[in-house]
């Protein structure tokens, strides 16, 4: 992708912390698809944007899960969380809900470049 005045504008990361954080708009999307919290226990107190943010930062930066840097929440928390996730099939979910708007995209961007 070319870096254009607009593309430049609309993937701006300025005001996070980290490139890797989620902005609102991508939160917005992920949300809904991560499983509620259980009813049994103990209510969590740990905020699952702060956990997503913190394996976005793992993914992005190859750090290890006790490297994790301190704004995040405790390591043992995120790697449970991810493991949960990643055994119930909500990394796939999450992928297959951001790949599927990006792929109907291209195809009509292709289909575009055919019909000239």
């Amino acid at each position: 992708m070319a870096w254009t005045e607009i593309t430049r504008r609309k993937y701006r990361r300025d005001g996070l912390r980290y490139a890797s954080h989620l902005t609102d708009a991508d939160w917005a999307l992920i949300e809904p698809l991560l499983p509620p919290a259980s009813p049994l226990g103990r209510p969590g107190d740990t905020k699952l944007r702060a956990v997503v943010n913190a394996i976005l930062y793992m993914a992005s930066t190859g750090c290890r899960w006790r490297q994790l840097p301190k704004e995040f929440p405790p390591y043992s928390t995120v790697q449970s969380y991810f493991y949960a996730w990643s055994r119930c099939g909500v990394f796939a979910n999450i992928n297959h809900a951001l790949v599927r708007p990006a792929a109907r995209q291209a195809r009509r961007r292709a289909s575009l470049i055919a019909n000239r």
